[in-house]
Protein backbone atom coordinates (compact mmCIF):
# COMPACT_ATOMS: atom_id res chain seq x y z
CA UNK A 1 0.00 0.00 0.00
CA UNK A 2 1.33 3.35 -0.73
CA UNK A 3 1.44 5.50 2.73
CA UNK A 4 2.11 9.34 3.30
CA UNK A 5 1.62 10.19 -0.21
CA UNK A 6 1.99 14.35 -1.14
CA UNK A 7 -0.31 15.71 -3.99
CA UNK A 8 0.54 17.75 -6.38
CA UNK A 9 -1.64 19.21 -9.09
CA UNK A 10 -2.08 21.71 -11.30
CA UNK A 11 -4.32 22.55 -13.91
CA UNK A 12 -4.34 19.97 -15.99
CA UNK A 13 -1.92 17.22 -14.55
CA UNK A 14 -1.22 15.91 -10.77
CA UNK A 15 1.23 13.34 -9.14
CA UNK A 16 1.16 11.36 -6.38
CA UNK A 17 4.29 9.45 -4.82
CA UNK A 18 5.74 7.69 -2.26
CA UNK A 19 9.13 7.46 -2.04
CA UNK A 20 10.15 5.00 -5.36
CA UNK A 21 6.05 4.83 -6.33
CA UNK A 22 4.65 7.21 -8.84
CA UNK A 23 1.29 8.03 -9.86
CA UNK A 24 0.44 10.33 -12.83
CA UNK A 25 -2.96 12.16 -14.26
CA UNK A 26 -3.22 12.44 -17.95
CA UNK A 27 -6.17 12.47 -18.78
CA UNK A 28 -7.13 15.50 -21.29
CA UNK A 29 -11.11 15.91 -20.19
CA UNK A 30 -11.28 18.63 -18.65
CA UNK A 31 -7.62 20.09 -19.12
CA UNK A 32 -5.46 21.37 -22.11
CA UNK A 33 -3.76 18.20 -22.19
CA UNK A 34 -1.11 19.68 -20.29
CA UNK A 35 0.47 16.80 -18.25
CA UNK A 36 3.75 17.16 -15.62
CA UNK A 37 6.02 14.38 -16.46
CA UNK A 38 9.21 15.67 -14.14
CA UNK A 39 8.50 13.00 -11.96
CA UNK A 40 9.08 10.23 -14.41
CA UNK A 41 12.49 12.59 -15.59
CA UNK A 42 13.55 12.80 -12.04
CA UNK A 43 13.20 8.98 -11.48
CA UNK A 44 15.65 8.13 -14.11
CA UNK A 45 18.38 9.16 -12.05
CA UNK A 46 18.08 6.05 -9.51
CA UNK A 47 17.57 2.38 -10.58
CA UNK A 48 14.91 1.63 -13.45
CA UNK A 49 12.52 -1.35 -13.32
CA UNK A 50 11.06 -1.74 -16.66
CA UNK A 51 7.90 -3.83 -16.34
CA UNK A 52 8.53 -7.10 -19.00
CA UNK A 53 4.20 -7.64 -18.59
CA UNK A 54 3.85 -3.70 -20.16
CA UNK A 55 7.00 -4.60 -23.19
CA UNK A 56 4.60 -7.69 -24.35
CA UNK A 57 1.02 -4.95 -24.20
CA UNK A 58 3.29 -2.70 -26.30
CA UNK A 59 3.86 -6.30 -28.55
CA UNK A 60 0.51 -7.60 -28.76
CA UNK A 61 -1.39 -3.84 -28.72
CA UNK A 62 0.97 -0.88 -29.41
CA UNK A 63 0.49 0.61 -26.12
CA UNK A 64 0.58 -0.62 -22.72
CA UNK A 65 -2.44 -1.30 -20.56
CA UNK A 66 -3.84 1.50 -18.11
CA UNK A 67 -3.09 2.32 -15.44
CA UNK A 68 0.34 0.73 -15.96
CA UNK A 69 2.87 1.94 -17.67
CA UNK A 70 6.54 0.84 -19.19
CA UNK A 71 8.14 0.92 -15.44
CA UNK A 72 6.67 -0.98 -12.65
CA UNK A 73 6.08 1.46 -10.75
CA UNK A 74 4.80 4.60 -12.37
CA UNK A 75 1.41 4.03 -13.18
CA UNK A 76 -0.64 6.66 -15.02
CA UNK A 77 -4.73 7.87 -14.43
CA UNK A 78 -5.50 8.29 -18.04
CA UNK A 79 -9.67 8.36 -18.65
CA UNK A 80 -11.95 6.04 -16.80
CA UNK A 81 -9.59 6.01 -13.89
CA UNK A 82 -9.51 8.28 -10.55
CA UNK A 83 -6.22 9.70 -10.05
CA UNK A 84 -6.95 9.79 -6.37
CA UNK A 85 -7.14 6.01 -6.03
CA UNK A 86 -3.83 4.00 -5.53
CA UNK A 87 -3.33 2.75 -9.03
CA UNK A 88 -1.29 -0.05 -7.63
CA UNK A 89 -3.68 -2.43 -5.56
CA UNK A 90 -6.39 -3.29 -7.50
CA UNK A 91 -7.19 -0.26 -9.88
CA UNK A 92 -10.55 0.83 -10.90
CA UNK A 93 -12.07 1.51 -14.20
CA UNK A 94 -15.15 2.71 -15.10
CA UNK A 95 -16.15 4.69 -18.53
CA UNK A 96 -18.96 7.42 -17.80
CA UNK A 97 -20.35 8.02 -21.21
CA UNK A 98 -22.05 5.32 -22.43
CA UNK A 99 -25.44 6.23 -23.80
CA UNK A 100 -27.45 4.43 -21.14
CA UNK A 101 -25.73 6.34 -18.72
CA UNK A 102 -26.82 9.22 -19.62
CA UNK A 103 -29.73 11.81 -18.44
CA UNK A 104 -33.39 11.65 -21.06
CA UNK A 105 -32.13 13.94 -23.99
CA UNK A 106 -34.62 15.88 -25.39
CA UNK A 107 -36.39 14.90 -28.70
CA UNK A 108 -35.00 16.27 -31.76
CA UNK A 109 -38.67 17.75 -32.80
CA UNK A 110 -38.61 19.16 -29.51
CA UNK A 111 -35.49 21.71 -29.84
CA UNK A 112 -34.40 24.62 -32.34
CA UNK A 113 -31.86 22.79 -34.53
CA UNK A 114 -30.00 26.52 -35.07
CA UNK A 115 -30.04 27.50 -31.14
CA UNK A 116 -28.03 24.04 -30.85
CA UNK A 117 -26.07 24.70 -33.53
CA UNK A 118 -25.36 28.20 -31.91
CA UNK A 119 -24.66 26.45 -28.74
CA UNK A 120 -21.83 24.15 -29.99
CA UNK A 121 -20.24 26.71 -31.77
CA UNK A 122 -19.68 28.94 -29.12
CA UNK A 123 -18.72 25.98 -26.60
CA UNK A 124 -15.97 24.85 -29.48
CA UNK A 125 -14.87 28.03 -29.85
CA UNK A 126 -14.88 28.68 -26.19
CA UNK A 127 -13.02 25.82 -25.52
CA UNK A 128 -10.50 26.70 -28.48
CA UNK A 129 -9.78 30.08 -26.35
CA UNK A 130 -8.78 27.92 -23.24
CA UNK A 131 -6.83 25.60 -25.36
CA UNK A 132 -4.67 28.11 -27.35
CA UNK A 133 -4.22 30.38 -23.59
CA UNK A 134 -0.44 31.06 -23.67
CA UNK A 135 0.08 30.30 -27.64
CA UNK A 136 1.48 32.83 -29.40
CA UNK A 137 1.79 30.54 -32.49
CA UNK A 138 -1.18 27.60 -32.60
CA UNK A 139 -0.70 25.27 -35.25
CA UNK A 140 -3.90 22.92 -35.89
CA UNK A 141 -3.40 19.81 -36.92
CA UNK A 142 -5.53 19.75 -39.94
CA UNK A 143 -6.64 16.24 -41.46
CA UNK A 144 -9.37 17.67 -43.66
CA UNK A 145 -11.74 15.53 -41.63
CA UNK A 146 -14.98 16.48 -39.56
CA UNK A 147 -13.41 16.76 -36.40
CA UNK A 148 -10.49 19.38 -36.98
CA UNK A 149 -12.64 21.17 -39.66
CA UNK A 150 -14.94 21.90 -37.07
CA UNK A 151 -12.07 23.13 -34.95
CA UNK A 152 -10.56 25.49 -37.76
CA UNK A 153 -13.71 27.07 -38.40
CA UNK A 154 -13.90 27.90 -34.74
CA UNK A 155 -10.13 28.98 -34.46
CA UNK A 156 -10.28 30.92 -37.00
CA UNK A 157 -13.60 33.08 -35.71
CA UNK A 158 -11.62 33.29 -31.95
CA UNK A 159 -7.53 32.92 -33.16
CA UNK A 160 -7.05 33.85 -36.85
CA UNK A 161 -3.22 33.29 -36.53
CA UNK A 162 -3.71 28.92 -35.93
CA UNK A 163 -1.99 27.69 -39.02
CA UNK A 164 -3.39 24.47 -40.14
CA UNK A 165 -0.96 21.65 -41.19
CA UNK A 166 -2.52 18.89 -43.15
CA UNK A 167 0.49 15.42 -42.83
CA UNK A 168 0.25 13.46 -46.25
CA UNK A 169 1.33 9.80 -45.04
CA UNK A 170 0.20 7.87 -47.70
CA UNK A 171 -1.17 7.17 -51.96
CA UNK A 172 -4.49 6.09 -50.13
CA UNK A 173 -5.00 9.49 -48.74
CA UNK A 174 -7.28 11.93 -50.31
CA UNK A 175 -8.02 14.93 -47.47
CA UNK A 176 -5.21 17.23 -48.62
CA UNK A 177 -7.45 19.18 -50.71
CA UNK A 178 -10.30 19.41 -48.52
CA UNK A 179 -7.46 20.51 -45.86
CA UNK A 180 -6.65 23.00 -47.97
CA UNK A 181 -10.09 24.20 -49.04
CA UNK A 182 -11.48 24.77 -45.55
CA UNK A 183 -8.26 26.69 -44.58
CA UNK A 184 -8.44 29.09 -47.73
CA UNK A 185 -11.85 29.34 -47.23
CA UNK A 186 -11.67 30.55 -43.45
CA UNK A 187 -8.68 32.79 -43.67
CA UNK A 188 -6.28 30.54 -42.51
CA UNK A 189 -2.31 29.94 -43.19
CA UNK A 190 -2.29 26.25 -44.59
CA UNK A 191 0.94 24.04 -45.10
CA UNK A 192 1.60 20.48 -45.69
CA UNK A 193 4.20 17.94 -44.48
CA UNK A 194 4.53 14.83 -46.62
CA UNK A 195 5.94 11.78 -44.73
CA UNK A 196 9.27 10.86 -45.50
CA UNK A 197 9.40 7.93 -42.87
CA UNK A 198 13.48 8.14 -42.61
CA UNK A 199 13.29 11.74 -41.72
CA UNK A 200 10.42 11.06 -39.49
CA UNK A 201 12.65 8.27 -37.60
CA UNK A 202 15.35 10.84 -36.98
CA UNK A 203 13.41 13.08 -35.32
CA UNK A 204 12.13 10.69 -33.70
CA UNK A 205 15.17 9.42 -32.81
CA UNK A 206 17.06 12.54 -31.40
CA UNK A 207 13.57 13.11 -29.15
CA UNK A 208 13.99 9.57 -27.61
CA UNK A 209 15.63 11.11 -24.53
CA UNK A 210 12.80 13.46 -23.77
CA UNK A 211 9.79 11.39 -23.98
CA UNK A 212 8.87 10.24 -20.36
CA UNK A 213 7.31 7.08 -21.16
CA UNK A 214 7.23 4.54 -24.06
CA UNK A 215 4.30 3.79 -26.31
CA UNK A 216 3.87 2.89 -30.24
CA UNK A 217 0.93 4.06 -31.69
CA UNK A 218 0.57 3.85 -35.31
CA UNK A 219 1.20 7.72 -35.59
CA UNK A 220 3.81 8.17 -33.13
CA UNK A 221 6.14 8.91 -36.10
CA UNK A 222 3.75 11.28 -37.79
CA UNK A 223 3.68 13.28 -34.36
CA UNK A 224 7.45 13.21 -34.13
CA UNK A 225 7.79 14.52 -37.70
CA UNK A 226 5.08 16.98 -37.23
CA UNK A 227 5.82 18.67 -33.47
CA UNK A 228 9.75 19.26 -35.01
CA UNK A 229 8.40 20.73 -37.98
CA UNK A 230 6.35 22.71 -35.81
CA UNK A 231 9.21 23.74 -33.86
CA UNK A 232 11.57 24.66 -36.43
CA UNK A 233 8.61 26.71 -37.65
CA UNK A 234 8.39 28.81 -34.21
CA UNK A 235 5.24 27.39 -33.27
CA UNK A 236 5.05 27.12 -29.85
CA UNK A 237 1.88 25.00 -29.77
CA UNK A 238 -0.76 22.70 -31.01
CA UNK A 239 -4.15 21.93 -31.38
CA UNK A 240 -5.38 18.33 -32.09
CA UNK A 241 -9.01 17.17 -32.88
CA UNK A 242 -9.26 14.00 -30.97
CA UNK A 243 -11.35 13.19 -28.24
CA UNK A 244 -15.04 13.77 -29.35
CA UNK A 245 -15.69 9.69 -30.18
CA UNK A 246 -16.07 8.38 -26.55
CA UNK A 247 -19.28 11.48 -26.46
CA UNK A 248 -20.42 11.05 -29.24
CA UNK A 249 -20.39 7.82 -29.90
CA UNK A 250 -18.56 5.43 -32.11
CA UNK A 251 -20.93 3.26 -34.52
CA UNK A 252 -19.43 -0.18 -36.14
CA UNK A 253 -19.52 -0.12 -39.57
CA UNK A 254 -20.66 -3.44 -41.08
CA UNK A 255 -17.21 -4.02 -42.00
CA UNK A 256 -16.01 -3.46 -38.51
CA UNK A 257 -18.65 -5.59 -37.09
CA UNK A 258 -17.53 -8.32 -39.27
CA UNK A 259 -13.86 -8.43 -38.40
CA UNK A 260 -14.58 -8.55 -34.83
CA UNK A 261 -16.79 -11.08 -34.86
CA UNK A 262 -13.57 -12.85 -36.19
CA UNK A 263 -11.85 -12.64 -33.75
CA UNK A 264 -11.67 -16.31 -31.93
CA UNK A 265 -8.10 -16.26 -29.61
CA UNK A 266 -6.67 -19.06 -31.68
CA UNK A 267 -3.48 -20.04 -31.65
CA UNK A 268 -2.03 -20.70 -34.57
CA UNK A 269 1.43 -21.81 -35.32
CA UNK A 270 3.80 -18.97 -37.13
CA UNK A 271 4.51 -21.26 -39.61
CA UNK A 272 0.90 -21.17 -41.49
CA UNK A 273 2.15 -17.21 -42.73
CA UNK A 274 4.84 -19.62 -44.87
CA UNK A 275 1.98 -21.32 -46.87
CA UNK A 276 1.39 -20.65 -50.57
CA UNK A 277 0.40 -17.01 -50.95
CA UNK A 278 -0.57 -16.25 -47.50
CA UNK A 279 2.78 -14.40 -46.26
CA UNK A 280 2.99 -12.10 -49.90
CA UNK A 281 -1.40 -11.04 -49.08
CA UNK A 282 -1.88 -8.52 -46.39
CA UNK A 283 -5.38 -9.73 -45.99
CA UNK A 284 -5.00 -12.93 -45.33
CA UNK A 285 -2.31 -11.80 -42.58
CA UNK A 286 -4.67 -9.86 -41.03
CA UNK A 287 -7.52 -12.49 -41.31
CA UNK A 288 -4.97 -14.99 -39.33
CA UNK A 289 -3.64 -12.35 -36.98
CA UNK A 290 -7.30 -11.65 -36.21
CA UNK A 291 -8.56 -14.97 -35.42
CA UNK A 292 -5.86 -14.75 -32.60
CA UNK A 293 -6.85 -12.20 -31.11
CA UNK A 294 -10.03 -11.52 -28.65
CA UNK A 295 -12.88 -9.78 -29.63
CA UNK A 296 -12.05 -6.69 -27.11
CA UNK A 297 -8.44 -6.36 -28.52
CA UNK A 298 -9.32 -6.29 -32.18
CA UNK A 299 -11.09 -3.00 -31.72
CA UNK A 300 -7.72 -1.54 -31.20
CA UNK A 301 -6.29 -0.51 -34.55
CA UNK A 302 -3.53 -1.92 -37.00
CA UNK A 303 -1.81 -5.34 -37.23
CA UNK A 304 0.51 -6.28 -34.12
CA UNK A 305 2.58 -9.27 -32.76
CA UNK A 306 0.49 -12.36 -31.95
CA UNK A 307 0.80 -13.82 -28.30
CA UNK A 308 3.10 -16.74 -29.76
CA UNK A 309 5.73 -14.13 -31.37
CA UNK A 310 5.17 -11.99 -28.06
CA UNK A 311 6.82 -14.89 -26.26
CA UNK A 312 9.08 -15.63 -28.72
CA UNK A 313 10.92 -12.09 -29.13
CA UNK A 314 10.38 -12.12 -24.76
CA UNK A 315 12.29 -15.31 -24.62
CA UNK A 316 9.80 -16.58 -22.25
CA UNK A 317 6.20 -16.61 -21.74
CA UNK A 318 4.67 -13.00 -20.53
CA UNK A 319 1.36 -13.03 -23.04
CA UNK A 320 -0.71 -14.36 -20.87
CA UNK A 321 -0.26 -11.74 -18.01
CA UNK A 322 -0.71 -8.87 -20.71
CA UNK A 323 -3.99 -10.59 -21.56
CA UNK A 324 -4.46 -10.94 -17.73
CA UNK A 325 -4.66 -7.03 -18.02
CA UNK A 326 -8.13 -7.18 -19.40
CA UNK A 327 -9.95 -8.01 -16.33
CA UNK A 328 -9.58 -4.71 -14.92
CA UNK A 329 -11.91 -3.61 -17.36
CA UNK A 330 -14.23 -7.08 -17.23
CA UNK A 331 -17.00 -5.25 -15.36
CA UNK A 332 -17.32 -2.34 -18.02
CA UNK A 333 -16.95 -4.83 -20.72
CA UNK A 334 -20.00 -7.08 -19.67
CA UNK A 335 -22.44 -4.45 -18.90
CA UNK A 336 -21.65 -2.91 -22.45
CA UNK A 337 -25.11 -3.38 -24.03
CA UNK A 338 -24.10 -3.24 -27.89
CA UNK A 339 -21.38 -3.66 -30.28
CA UNK A 340 -20.75 0.46 -30.41
CA UNK A 341 -20.81 0.62 -26.49
CA UNK A 342 -18.27 -1.78 -26.07
CA UNK A 343 -16.29 -0.25 -29.09
CA UNK A 344 -16.30 3.18 -26.87
CA UNK A 345 -14.56 1.13 -24.33
CA UNK A 346 -11.52 0.07 -26.04
CA UNK A 347 -11.42 3.72 -27.65
CA UNK A 348 -11.29 4.96 -24.06
CA UNK A 349 -8.53 2.52 -23.48
CA UNK A 350 -6.36 2.51 -26.12
CA UNK A 351 -6.58 6.16 -25.57
CA UNK A 352 -4.08 6.13 -23.36
CA UNK A 353 -1.71 5.90 -26.90
CA UNK A 354 -4.15 7.60 -28.84
CA UNK A 355 -3.13 10.58 -26.64
CA UNK A 356 -0.10 9.80 -25.18
CA UNK A 357 1.69 10.58 -28.85
CA UNK A 358 0.68 13.98 -28.83
CA UNK A 359 1.77 14.94 -25.04
CA UNK A 360 4.95 12.71 -25.19
CA UNK A 361 6.03 14.91 -28.48
CA UNK A 362 5.15 17.88 -27.71
CA UNK A 363 6.43 17.55 -24.25
CA UNK A 364 10.10 16.43 -25.89
CA UNK A 365 9.68 20.10 -28.17
CA UNK A 366 8.29 21.97 -25.33
CA UNK A 367 5.48 22.56 -27.36
CA UNK A 368 2.26 23.64 -25.48
CA UNK A 369 -1.06 21.43 -26.02
CA UNK A 370 -4.72 21.49 -26.79
CA UNK A 371 -7.41 19.35 -27.18
CA UNK A 372 -10.64 21.28 -27.67
CA UNK A 373 -12.97 18.44 -27.71
CA UNK A 374 -11.87 17.46 -24.49
CA UNK A 375 -13.62 20.27 -22.84
CA UNK A 376 -15.39 19.28 -19.67
CA UNK A 377 -18.47 21.97 -20.93
CA UNK A 378 -18.46 21.22 -24.37
CA UNK A 379 -18.37 17.37 -23.46
CA UNK A 380 -21.51 17.89 -21.11
CA UNK A 381 -23.18 19.43 -22.80
CA UNK A 382 -23.06 16.86 -26.13
CA UNK A 383 -23.51 13.67 -23.67
CA UNK A 384 -26.49 15.35 -22.07
CA UNK A 385 -28.59 17.80 -23.71
CA UNK A 386 -28.07 16.39 -27.70
CA UNK A 387 -30.82 14.84 -29.32
CA UNK A 388 -29.84 11.37 -29.83
CA UNK A 389 -30.53 11.99 -33.45
CA UNK A 390 -28.06 14.23 -33.35
CA UNK A 391 -25.45 11.71 -32.00
CA UNK A 392 -25.85 9.36 -34.09
CA UNK A 393 -27.96 9.56 -37.07
CA UNK A 394 -30.12 7.21 -39.48
CA UNK A 395 -28.07 4.10 -40.96
CA UNK A 396 -25.08 4.80 -38.47
CA UNK A 397 -24.15 8.14 -39.60
CA UNK A 398 -21.52 9.59 -36.74
CA UNK A 399 -21.66 13.24 -35.39
CA UNK A 400 -24.76 14.68 -37.20
CA UNK A 401 -23.70 17.49 -35.17
CA UNK A 402 -20.62 18.39 -36.51
CA UNK A 403 -21.52 17.53 -39.81
CA UNK A 404 -24.43 20.46 -39.65
CA UNK A 405 -21.49 22.46 -38.16
CA UNK A 406 -19.87 22.18 -40.77
CA UNK A 407 -22.53 22.48 -43.39
CA UNK A 408 -23.09 26.05 -42.20
CA UNK A 409 -19.81 27.30 -44.31
CA UNK A 410 -19.52 24.51 -46.41
CA UNK A 411 -21.70 22.52 -48.75
CA UNK A 412 -19.17 19.67 -49.99
CA UNK A 413 -15.76 18.63 -48.98
CA UNK A 414 -13.89 15.53 -50.35
CA UNK A 415 -13.68 14.19 -46.51
CA UNK A 416 -17.29 12.71 -47.25
CA UNK A 417 -15.89 10.01 -49.58
CA UNK A 418 -13.48 8.40 -47.88
CA UNK A 419 -10.73 9.19 -44.88
CA UNK A 420 -7.36 8.82 -45.27
CA UNK A 421 -4.43 11.84 -43.56
CA UNK A 422 -1.91 11.66 -41.03
CA UNK A 423 -1.18 7.98 -41.37
CA UNK A 424 2.45 6.98 -41.70
CA UNK A 425 4.35 4.68 -44.76
CA UNK A 426 4.89 1.54 -42.86
CA UNK A 427 6.50 0.04 -45.82
CA UNK A 428 8.59 2.82 -46.34
CA UNK A 429 10.03 2.74 -42.97
CA UNK A 430 10.80 -0.83 -43.67
CA UNK A 431 13.03 -0.14 -46.27
CA UNK A 432 14.56 2.58 -45.05
CA UNK A 433 15.48 1.96 -42.08
CA UNK A 434 15.84 -1.88 -41.36
CA UNK A 435 19.38 -1.94 -40.71
CA UNK A 436 19.21 0.78 -38.08
CA UNK A 437 16.31 -1.36 -36.24
CA UNK A 438 18.23 -4.60 -36.69
CA UNK A 439 21.32 -3.09 -35.24
CA UNK A 440 19.23 -1.53 -32.28
CA UNK A 441 17.93 -5.10 -32.02
CA UNK A 442 21.22 -7.03 -31.67
CA UNK A 443 21.72 -4.18 -28.81
CA UNK A 444 18.81 -5.00 -27.18
CA UNK A 445 18.52 -9.16 -26.46
CA UNK A 446 18.86 -8.66 -23.12
CA UNK A 447 15.64 -7.05 -23.30
CA UNK A 448 14.31 -8.41 -26.38
CA UNK A 449 16.17 -11.58 -27.35
CA UNK A 450 13.62 -12.96 -30.07
CA UNK A 451 13.90 -9.27 -31.99
CA UNK A 452 16.78 -9.84 -34.48
CA UNK A 453 15.77 -13.84 -35.04
CA UNK A 454 12.34 -12.28 -35.98
CA UNK A 455 13.94 -9.82 -38.32
CA UNK A 456 16.09 -12.23 -39.80
CA UNK A 457 13.01 -14.40 -40.59
CA UNK A 458 10.80 -11.14 -41.82
CA UNK A 459 13.45 -9.31 -43.73
CA UNK A 460 12.03 -10.02 -47.40
CA UNK A 461 8.45 -10.09 -46.37
CA UNK A 462 8.35 -5.86 -44.98
CA UNK A 463 6.89 -5.08 -48.16
CA UNK A 464 3.07 -6.62 -47.20
CA UNK A 465 2.05 -4.12 -44.40
CA UNK A 466 0.76 -6.82 -42.03
CA UNK A 467 4.80 -7.45 -41.22
CA UNK A 468 5.90 -4.01 -41.60
CA UNK A 469 3.24 -2.95 -38.66
CA UNK A 470 5.09 -5.23 -36.47
CA UNK A 471 8.46 -4.11 -37.84
CA UNK A 472 7.37 -0.29 -36.53
CA UNK A 473 6.34 -1.60 -33.43
CA UNK A 474 10.22 -2.60 -33.00
CA UNK A 475 11.51 0.03 -34.65
CA UNK A 476 9.53 2.39 -32.01
CA UNK A 477 10.19 0.20 -28.58
CA UNK A 478 13.91 -0.96 -29.68
CA UNK A 479 15.67 2.59 -29.27
CA UNK A 480 13.63 3.60 -26.27
CA UNK A 481 14.25 0.69 -24.63
CA UNK A 482 18.05 1.00 -25.44
CA UNK A 483 18.27 4.34 -24.21
CA UNK A 484 17.02 3.65 -20.77
CA UNK A 485 19.42 0.81 -20.28
CA UNK A 486 21.95 3.09 -21.23
CA UNK A 487 21.43 6.04 -18.70
CA UNK A 488 20.50 3.99 -15.74
CA UNK A 489 20.64 0.77 -13.64
CA UNK A 490 18.20 -1.14 -15.13
CA UNK A 491 16.13 -4.46 -14.39
CA UNK A 492 13.39 -5.66 -15.82
CA UNK A 493 10.81 -7.53 -13.69
CA UNK A 494 7.54 -9.41 -13.81
CA UNK A 495 4.20 -8.83 -12.35
CA UNK A 496 2.38 -11.42 -10.47
CA UNK A 497 -0.27 -12.80 -12.55
CA UNK A 498 -3.57 -10.90 -11.89
CA UNK A 499 -6.43 -12.90 -9.74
Amino acid sequence: MVSKMQRNMTETSAFRRSESRIQIAASPYGGAGQVNFSTVEGHRGGDISLDSTSIADLLRNGFVYPPHSIYSNVKVATSGFDPKQDLYEHPRFHFPFQSANAPPRPDVAAVDDDVLLDTYHRLLCESVLRCTAGMQSPWLLQSGGKDSTSIAIAAAEVRPQTTCLTYLGGPEENEVESASLVARRLGLRHETLVCDPGRAYDRYLAMVPRIPLLMADFALLSYADLATEVGIRHGDGLLDGLGSDVYFGTPLSRRRHLITMLARGLQLPSAVYKLGPIGRSFKLCYALGTLQMSRFERLFPGSRFTDGETDELLGRPVAFRSRQRLETYRDDMEAADSAEALSRIAMTVAGSATFAKGMYTASAMSLRLGYPFCDAHLRDWVFEQLPNDLLIGPGGINKVMVRRHIARRFQHLPYLAAKGSFRFDLRGLARQRFDQVYAFALEGRALLPGAAHWLDLHRNRLDNKYFASKFYLLAVMLPWLQNRLHSARTVCVDEEPLS
